[in-house]
């Protein structure tokens, strides 16, 4: 039974780094958003963390061997259907209220605990990490009869998450052809309180979830990776941390099939909050978001009122 570290939240919330720290740790995996695995690698044959196209990592074809006796053998074509039937937002309440899952949610999620089990062996290592942060994902994954699901919901004010949507990011794993999406304020806001809400739901229905906000892990990542190590079962020694200094980590090649471009960095990563929000949004979508979001944001601890600098 392969052991799955689920990184949840809604995109630019700092998914990708807490994954790429975590991935430094002895015994963890990170494997990136593998969602985005069927049609972004197999189908398009984009970029791995590590450099090379998906076709040819190393890492990767030997996870589709181990899994599915080589990747051609993947019907992506089914994969999608499924994930159109049951992995969608507008889903959650159903998957939420189900005492039993449909045939279509056990076919979906067996896809991922195949690929999760084989990269654990290909690896060597306990725990892997996927960084997809679909709700609905995670609702499927709880159904999964192969894997040990515990999720890491990670939260970030969401003035700073509308901000960071509307930003343009470029996609390197598409040799600059492409673009990230962007969001107006308004929409990622609503996404921000029905993301966040839906993992809140996960944890009624019985999955271990641990929710951690993002200022905060930055503010001590030292003590904020030991503790989702303990979270994860995962038992650390001091000089497992030694890649963390005061303002930044020294990271090394990895294999993320999918996700921020974060992923691709290798050495010196900066570790500071970004709070550019506070003064690139604009007063008017502070507040709108700050409306929007506000009883979740009571709720996670954040201020309503955020003043300008």
């Amino acid at each position: 039974m392969a052991q799955v570290l689920f990184l949840g939240g809604l995109g630019r919330s700092g998914t990708t780094l807490v994954e790429r720290l975590l991935g430094e740790l002895p015994g963890m995996c990170a494997l990136g958003e593998v969602v985005h695995l069927w049609q972004r690698d197999l189908r398009d044959n984009e970029r791995c963390g590590c450099g090379s196209r998906f076709s040819g990592c190393t890492f990767w074809r030997r996870v589709g061997d181990l899994a599915f006796n080589g990747w051609t053998n993947v019907d992506v074509d089914r994969v999608h259907a499924l994930r159109d039937a049951v992995e969608r937002t507008r889903h959650i309440p159903r998957l939420a209220s189900a005492t039993t899952a449909t045939a279509e949610v056990r076919e979906y999620a067996s896809y991922y605990a195949r690929v999760y089990t084989a990269a654990a062996q290909v690896s060597g290592c306990p725990v892997v990490i996927d960084s997809s942060k679909h709700s609905a994902l995670a609702h499927v994954l709880r159904w999964a009869d192969d894997i040990d699901l515990r999720v890491v919901h990670v939260v970030r004010d969401a003035r700073g998450v509308a901000y960071s949507w509307t930003k343009t990011v470029s996609r390197p794993e598409t040799d600059g052809t492409d673009e990230m999406t962007r969001y107006s304020p308004g929409r990622s806001a609503l996404l921000w309180n029905a993301h966040n809400a839906a993992f809140g739901l996960l944890a009624r229905r019985g999955v271990p979830v641990r929710r951690i906000r993002y200022e905060e892990f930055l503010a001590d990542p030292r003590a904020g990776l030991l503790r989702l190590a303990d979270f994860a079962g995962v038992t650390l020694h001091q000089e497992d941390l030694d890649f963390l200094r005061p303002s930044h980590a020294d990271l090394r090649v990895g294999h993320s099939a999918a996700g921020n471009p974060m992923r691709f960095t290798v050495g010196r990563l900066p570790l500071r909050r970004d709070d550019a929000w506070k003064r690139a949004l604009p007063s008017s979508q502070r507040r709108l978001v700050g409306a929007v979001c506000g009883p979740m944001l009571r709720a996670y601890g954040y201020p309503i009122n955020v003043e300008a600098r």
